[in-house]
């Protein structure tokens, strides 16, 4: 029996509460490991089972992704109605109720495909803002055959490197996001590996190559980067830091470069493989499965290994290819998140600057395009050579305690970090009030604000709200108050207030200019 997580439940639920409000195309956002394929299948047999005569059309571009979303669905209902449409895989059940299909087999099918109610789409991203595209075209034929036609996105990242985010700008892909919850959210609560990142010695140079599209171009940056001297001194570093961990990815910058990391790997005794673009695919599942099985520790491989790869086993990525895409440097680093037993965390060397590029993982702000292309501020720990945000005082992964910055005068006192801190600080409480927050075209939340001395720190328990927030509301309460029934109004918990327990400390980490309370501890 497949049991939902809360957040996965909270997504579900949020694509209901949408459509009972509003008209449009939604996007719901779940970070790489989170389980969207199981949010599909839970979300497709609901839709069946109370509504038989929907037809429905699963849509991605890897074939890997058709036969994971597929076998997910017939996982968690057996008798699911459902079939795939994919050259690739040698299949064309154009005709089931269910139909999972590859874009590139199915685009040119219209007529045999038929009246759709529903358009799920997996890897929403890779849809294109023109017009004149496989997707757009396909996707505008089925809404002229059904006007009322829904299409909803899955994807861990809601942007793109040539138009921003998915559901703003001109063209936008979507209307709206429906629901999202962060990798930190999810590493926090133990559904995702953490992930330690280092930068490198070994850096490298693409001050000299050009841009097209917002993006590197290729032939330019496999040449300034497949050097010997470069390989060598990175396969040197990608030694002395994984000779404890099992499993190694390495995202090379070409396919001619992605050999000479293999052939210098295994020059020091590396078990390693490569997978490219055109690797033939029995051979490529070969591979991939030796490398799950651990006989072979690593793969090198070329723009393949991003997308509808699953090794949760994988606790070393090393990142040989600068990207300007927040996009790719995400699923890229994604791919350390699975869990897998003897796993604490996925260590991610970071060669090619993508974390000063970008940011750290779980605070991804991707350029608008046309926007400047300033760096994240970021600062490597002397100890460990993590890197962290600029404004970090205290190294998560080793204890380090920077030299405090000059003294900055604030409004309001703080013992608290100016930056987010990935790991809370946790403070005494010594009272709690609690007040009605109101918000325009926003249900009303309970504000509550816990006191230390004279600073106070704030979070809102949206009581009132649809989905995720109302779960984590319910359970704020429960923890509270046990045995007493959890309101649904914020002015009936105001009547109850004075029955709550009041935290000894609460756990708070930095955003921004403000703080967000985490977490709590009764005495």
């Amino acid at each position: 029996m497949l049991t939902l997580r809360s957040y996965q439940s909270a997504a579900i639920q949020a694509i209901y509460d949408y459509y009972e409000r509003a008209k449009g195309d939604v996007c719901i956002v779940i970070p790489t490991a989170g389980g969207k394929s199981l949010v599909m299948a839970s979300f497709v047999e609901g839709v069946l089972k109370a509504w038989p005569e929907q037809r429905i059309l699963i849509v991605t571009h890897v074939r890997e992704l058709i036969e994971q979303n597929h076998a997910e669905l017939k996982r968690l209902w057996p008798e699911a109605p459902a079939g795939i449409y994919s050259a690739g895989l040698k299949q064309r059940d154009i005709a089931a109720r269910i139909l999972f299909a590859g874009i590139q087999s199915i685009h040119r099918k219209l007529p045999e495909v038929g009246h759709c109610d529903l358009v799920l789409i997996d890897e929403a991203h890779l849809i294109p803002r023109a017009s004149n595209t496989m997707y757009r075209r396909f996707l505008d034929g089925l809404k002229r055959q059904n006007p009322l036609l829904k299409v909803i996105g899955f994807t861990a990242t809601p942007y793109r490197l040539d138009s921003g985010r998915l559901h703003e700008g001109k063209d936008a892909i979507f209307t709206d996001i429906a629901f999202e919850v962060s990798v930190r959210e999810l590493i926090d609560a133990g559904h995702l590996a953490p992930l330690v990142s280092k930068r490198m010695a070994t850096q490298l140079d693409v001050s000299g190559v050009g841009t097209r599209a917002g993006e590197f171009i290729a032939r330019e940056l496999e040449a300034a980067i497949d050097q010997d001297a470069i390989t060598a001194s990175a396969v040197e570093e990608i030694l002395a830091y994984g000779h404890e961990r099992k499993s190694w990815l390495v995202f090379c910058a070409g396919v001619d470069h992605a050999f000479h990391v293999r052939d210098a790997l295994r020059a020091k005794g590396i078990a390693c493989a490569t997978i490219v673009g055109d690797t033939p695919s029995d051979e490529r599942e070969a591979l991939i499965q030796a490398f799950k099985a651990g006989q072979i520790r690593c793969l090198t491989n070329a723009n393949v290994l991003t997308t509808g790869f699953n090794a949760p086993g994988v606790d070393l990525i090393a990142m040989l290819r600068p990207t300007q895409s927040a996009g790719l440097y995400v699923q890229i680093v994604g791919r350390g998140c699975r869990l897998a037993p003897g796993k604490s965390n996925c260590l991610v060397l970071d060669f090619a600057g993508n974390i000063a590029r970008h940011g750290p993982i779980d605070a991804i702000r991707p350029k608008r395009p046309g926007k400047g292309e300033g760096e994240a501020p970021v600062k490597d720990c002397p100890a460990c050579q993590s890197i962290v945000h600029a404004s970090v005082r205290t190294c998560p992964d080793c204890g380090h305690v920077f030299p405090p910055p000059a003294p900055k005068l604030e409004a309001k006192a703080s013992t608290l970090d100016v930056v987010s801190n990935p790991k809370p600080q946790w403070i005494e409480v010594s009272r709690v009030s609690y007040a009605r927050h109101d918000k325009p075209g926003k249900p009303p939340s309970l504000r509550v604000d816990y006191w230390s001395g004279l600073t106070h720190h704030s979070e809102w328990v949206c009581l009132e709200h649809p989905g995720y927030a109302r779960q984590k509301a319910v359970a704020w309460w429960m923890r509270r108050a046990p045995g007493l029934p959890v309101p649904g109004k914020v002015d009936e918990a105001l009547q109850h207030a004075d029955r709550l327990q009041c935290p000894s400390q609460i756990a708070v980490r930095a955003q921004g200019r403000y703080t967000e309370v985490v977490g709590a501890r009764f005495a």
